[in-house]
């Protein structure tokens, strides 16, 4: 079937280039259930129950991290049946009454979609297991061992180490048949073979499932690992002292993923009018990006970018993300700057993110969380990620400015994620006890973990903060700050006795006032000021026709600064400060902005 390439460009109107999208991670929002059947996990219905909550924040659209039914090994993203949902999450019936309940609150509902591998306890893969010869075998990719060790064991066909465990082969042994299978993740997240015809008609199947129950598009998780190299080379060595080598070069956009993707489209996609976000490692390529989300690319409408989650990682040495360097501003503002223009240039869409399920909070990572100035830290992000061009996204929790739990929790108790346990295991293994090393595998954790952002959602200084009901123990540890940092003490903040706002009230703020002038931030122009400044982040904001222009000048230390205005800019009134309500009056060149402090500013350029 022939399909006309869509008629676009980055300045064409789009519902979904000027949504905000708040991921939901069911697991830790808000448990609905009684006291009676609370067990500790969040759910559809505590979902349900918060979207008059998400909607006077200023949210469009609901991503949820997976809800259908997993034995939860990696939390949901193992799918042993992509058409049921988990019972502890709920049913189908809750997905379907929430998609109505988003509905009139003028929001949409957007899914996690996991198709490059299902759990080893999908119906698909269990009936692929039973032989050699079985109808599904070839659903998922099977090898056999190159022959045996020393010790008898059979060797996987390749090198490749795990993504979650990078001491881990990529590949499982199945004693049964006598055969590896593919699990680029985990041992039980098993690889779809997308080379075989039919487990593309049932990817579209599931999402045509899903589309016609009222969802709104989908989060294409790792969906650029869809296409393997088939033959399946060793990956280089990079880590001396690991068995097992980084294979990506093998399995990212590989050599049919755009031909996959066209074919999502042009049989599914093009028939809805959707939000579709690609999660996409390991690709910085331009040209290769916009393939996937160019305005006519007839793919993605737009990917997420990592590369200002990995600023801190020491990429030399293949240490990969448990490692820590020291960056500079001038680094993260090349990145976010970089793509601001970028996009614009070759007519893509930026997906605008801080957090997610799979990073540590952002007040943490980039600034100071300590109690002093984790709040004006986190309105300061909140100004930049609302005044940068793309469709936002926001995670649970960084409406209020949550960070990471403590250095002093334990890793053998308090940490859940599957790649938290690996490295911590593999740690133990390289490291003895009480070790100068195994201290900084400690510190490693508590800085990068996936597990920070997976900590219950903290809506009052109630018991388990109100995620669950009292005297139920939550899946997961609530975060020893609850009493202090929570939803509830944040909207009740009695701003107008005083001159600042709280975390959720300046993302309130922020989200409003940039839905008034989306021409200039959601679709305008970008220009980089000062650039090589190491303590200030500024740049303006302008829209087509030049008729608004918008200075933003944001304080990245913990000191006050004094910043000159760059020639040629008058700024005819300052709007807001991150740190103050009242009326702004700086008139002069020479501004002072305090510590963690952001200004917008309205301006012509003479």
């Amino acid at each position: 079937m022939s399909v006309v390439q869509p008629k676009s460009s980055f300045t064409t109107r789009k519902w979904w280039k000027e949504a905000v999208v708040y991921q939901v991670y069911p697991a830790s929002f808000k448990s609905g259930k009684s006291a009676s059947k609370a067990d500790g996990w969040g759910d559809i219905c505590g979902i349900i129950e918060k979207v008059p909550y998400l909607r006077s924040l200023g949210v469009d659209v609901l991503w949820s991290s997976p809800i259908y039914t997993s034995p939860q090994v990696d939390m949901g993203y193992d799918i042993a049946n992509y058409k049921s949902i988990d019972p502890r999450y709920g049913t189908l019936a809750d997905v379907d009454l929430l998609i109505k309940t988003l509905g009139e609150h003028q929001m949409k509902l957007m899914m996690d979609l996991v198709v490059t591998h299902t759990s080893d306890q999908h119906d698909w893969f269990v009936e692929s297991a039973k032989s050699k010869v079985s109808p599904r075998r070839d659903w998922y990719i099977w090898r056999p061992a190159q022959g045996l060790d020393g010790a008898g064991n059979p060797i996987p066909p390749n090198n490749w180490a795990q993504i979650l465990g990078d001491s881990l082969s990529a590949w499982t042994w199945h004693e049964r048949t006598q055969e590896f299978y593919l699990t680029l993740h985990t041992s039980e997240q098993v690889d779809l073979n997308w080379e075989n015809p039919d487990v593309i008609a049932a990817v579209y199947d599931v999402m045509e499932f899903w589309l016609s129950r009222g969802v709104a598009g989908f989060r294409m998780d790792v969906i650029n690992l869809i296409s393997k190299e088939q033959s399946f080379p060793d990956a280089p060595i990079i880590d001396p002292s690991s068995k097992y080598q980084p294979g990506e070069r093998f399995y990212t956009n590989g050599p049919r993923f755009h031909e996959y993707m066209h074919g999502i489209y042009d049989n599914v996609l093009s028939k809805y009018d959707t939000i579709t976000v690609g999660e996409t490692p390991y690709i910085t390529d331009m040209e290769e990006i916009i393939r996937a989300v160019g305005s006519t690319a007839r793919e993605l409408n737009m990917a997420f970018n990592f590369d200002h989650m990995e600023i801190e990682d020491v990429k030399t040495k293949g240490e990969s993300k448990w490692s820590l360097r020291d960056w500079k501003l001038t680094e993260l503002k090349g990145i976010f700057s970089g793509w601001q223009k970028r996009m614009k240039e070759w007519d893509g869409w930026n997906a605008i993110f801080l957090e997610c399920h799979d990073q540590a909070r952002s007040v943490s990572r980039y600034t100071k969380d300590t109690d002093e100035f984790r709040g004006r830290a986190a309105k300061l992000l909140a100004l930049l990620e609302t005044t940068l061009g793309g469709t936002i996204y926001l995670y649970q929790g960084q409406e209020i400015g949550m960070r990471n739990f403590p250095l002093e929790w334990d890793p053998e108790t308090d940490y859940k994620d599957i790649e938290s346990v690996n490295f911590w295991k593999r740690s133990k293994q390289l490291h003895p006890a009480g070790s100068e090393e195994l201290a900084k595998a400690k510190k490693l954790l508590q800085k990068k973990a996936r597990d920070h952002a997976r900590t219950p959602m903290q809506w009052c200084a109630a018991p388990n903060a109100g995620f669950t009901v009292p005297g139920v123990t939550p899946w997961m540890r609530v975060n020893d700050d609850f009493k202090t940092v929570n939803v509830e003490s944040q909207m009740n903040f009695p701003c107008h006795e005083r001159e600042e706002l709280s975390v959720w009230q300046y993302w309130q703020h922020a989200l409003e006032f940039r839905k008034l002038h989306k021409d200039a931030f959601v679709y305008g122009d970008f220009e980089d000021l000062d650039f090589e400044n190491e303590g200030v982040y500024a740049y303006l904001r302008m829209d087509a026709e030049k008729k608004e222009t918008w200075l933003v000048a944001m304080n990245w230390t913990d000191s006050t600064i004094e910043w000159a205005l760059p020639p040629g800019i008058q700024v005819t009134h300052w709007v807001s400060s991150s740190l103050q309500t009242t009326a702004i009056e700086l008139d002069q060149r020479v501004i002072k902005l305090r510590a963690f402090e952001g200004l917008v500013g309205c301006c012509n350029l003479v």
